[in-house]
């Protein structure tokens, strides 16, 4: 008798991984995580390849590089026939359900012009069944369960900045308008839960997606101040802002160029300024609370599959589509090339390998390996042309005979919209405000494409990242075989849909590596 097989894949918006397993974990509440990762498997150095979130979330349901989907900004189109995760599951017999968002831009060329689903990046991966609208710029059922409920609804665009309550003075960690029973965490995971109690005879596969701990940070009472006396470590920096952005003109761009994005809504908009040390120390802890909310409501998932009989028939994976620089070198968000903003957790539990609960795997893993780990464990065969590879193999307690010993990234920082901008700050053009990096056990290489220099860093000894040694003569030889590295990674990886393919007189060839 055929096993029952369900999967659960649940991704956390930016969310870092030393906040699930490293130093700032010891300091964040997360009982139902925290027992998850004692009966599964724990990926100890999994990385995001590419920034932020719609290429982000690219690349995990293509299992493609960037450089192969080109989905490279928020807002720039995954082209229509690029396989995806939700199109192979449905050759399993699955329906894809969705309950969030794949900040998807839809390929243009198969749209009219008028069609209002290519006038915005959050739109849906093509295969999925859209089954609740979470979309972090809309959201209009939790908008109209929040108004059924008795709310006065702010603007939109006030959603997310901290209550005041009447009378008092405004705070960085004031909470969110709404309860935490009613919060977008709630209203997401609720109607998750309820759907799959109706579905506990037959084999599904869910993709929830929270936005949470994504910025602006703003929590409901009590995750708002949970942490706002705890001691926890203070951001990894340099002296000042004007230091970081003396290391590279890169970093002098970005800290400029995202002043304005907001990290609490209304109270603390932009980084390019010093902030003071309870201010960053706020913003963190509201973060951390987010993090621990989070943790209470995939707590609920569990219990619910624990309580159906179904926990023990459903690969769970849980992970974050990018990271979050919560402060490290005078820096919020993701998009630049520090490791914070791209290691992240991921968790597999493989209900039927039971040897590897509990355990750790240290080899270094990619955001690519997601999609072909999910279809080889439903045995499905992941398509030719993406660039992952399955964690099956460690899933079962081996480790596959010459796995990669690097890790991979890219980051698209340019904008049609103000190309002129990029122009005139570094003398290139669009197509070459793109950087990507190879990091080893020992060294990470950043290379800029254009005039801009790279950066290299001995992460073994400096793994803040806090010394760039790229224009120090004695590591030149180091930073041209990371070099020629980066260059070779490149060069094996590029799109290979159909180049491993030979037309014959005798039928086609395919090569299997």
């Amino acid at each position: 008798m055929q096993k029952p097989k369900k999967i659960l894949f649940i991704i956390m918006d930016q969310l870092r991984a030393d906040c699930v397993f490293g130093a700032l974990a010891e300091h964040i509440d997360m009982p139902n995580l925290t027992a998850l990762m004692a009966d599964a498997t724990c990926f100890k150095r999994h990385y995001s390849v590419v920034n932020p979130c719609g290429p982000a979330r690219a690349s995990i349901l293509t299992g493609q590089y960037a450089m192969n989907h080109r989905s490279i900004r928020n807002g720039t189109p995954l082209a229509h026939n690029t396989p995806n995760l939700a199109r192979e599951m449905r050759k399993a017999g699955y329906d894809p359900m969705l309950f969030g968002y794949t900040d998807t831009s839809l390929d243009p060329r198969e749209h009219h012009p008028n069609d209002p689903d290519i006038r915005h990046y959050e739109q849906v991966l093509p295969g999925f069944n859209e089954k609740l609208e979470m979309r972090f710029e809309s959201s209009f059922p939790w908008r109209a369960a929040l108004k059924s409920r008795g709310y006065k609804l702010p603007a939109y665009a006030d959603f997310f900045t901290p209550a005041t309550p009447d009378g008092q003075a405004a705070k960085l960690n004031d909470p969110a308008f709404y309860r935490a029973e009613d919060s977008d965490t709630a209203f997401l995971t609720d109607y998750a839960l309820n759907e799959l109690s109706v579905r506990r005879d037959e084999d599904w596969f869910a993709h929830i997606t929270y936005i949470r701990p994504h910025p602006p940070l703003v929590a409901p009472a009590p995750y708002n101040q949970m942490y706002q006396d705890a001691d926890f470590p203070p951001p990894k920096r340099l002296e000042n802002v004007a230091d970081e952005a003396d290391v590279h003109p890169f970093h002098k761009y970005y800290l400029q160029a995202y002043k304005s994005h907001p990290i609490i809504k209304g109270p603390m908009a932009g980084f390019d300024k010093e902030q003071d040390d309870e201010a960053i120390h706020i913003a963190r802890s509201v973060y951390f609370g987010l993090i621990t909310e989070l943790d209470h409501h995939i707590g609920r998932i569990i219990n619910q599959l624990k309580q159906s009989g179904e926990f023990d028939e459903t690969l769970i994976v849980i992970k974050a589509d990018h990271g979050e620089m919560l402060g490290d070198h005078h820096m919020w968000g993701k998009q630049c090339a520090y490791d914070a903003a791209y290691h992240v957790p991921l968790i597999i539990r493989d209900p039927y390998q039971p040897q590897m609960h509990g355990k750790s795997v240290e080899m270094f893993t990619e955001s690519i390996d997601v999609t072909p780990t999910i279809l080889d464990w439903v045995g499905q065969t992941a398509p030719v042309a993406m660039d992952g590879h399955s964690l099956m193999p460690f899933l079962s307690g081996e480790t596959p005979k010459g796995w990669r010993q690097h890790v991979f990234a890219e980051l698209d920082y340019g904008d049609p919209r103000t190309a002129e901008y990029t122009e005139q700050t570094f003398g290139i053009g669009l197509r070459e405000t793109n950087l990507c990096f190879i990091r080893t056990q020992d060294y990470k290489l950043v290379h800029f494409n254009g005039r801009l220099p790279a950066l290299l860093f001995d992460v073994a000894n400096d793994p803040d990242e806090m010394t760039n040694l790229a224009a120090n003569p004695e590591y030149a030889e180091t930073l041209l075989a990371m070099t020629q590295k980066l260059l070779n990674h490149r060069m094996t990886n590029t799109n290979h849909a159909l180049s491993d393919m030979l037309l014959t007189k005798q039928g086609t060839i395919n090569y299997t590596p």
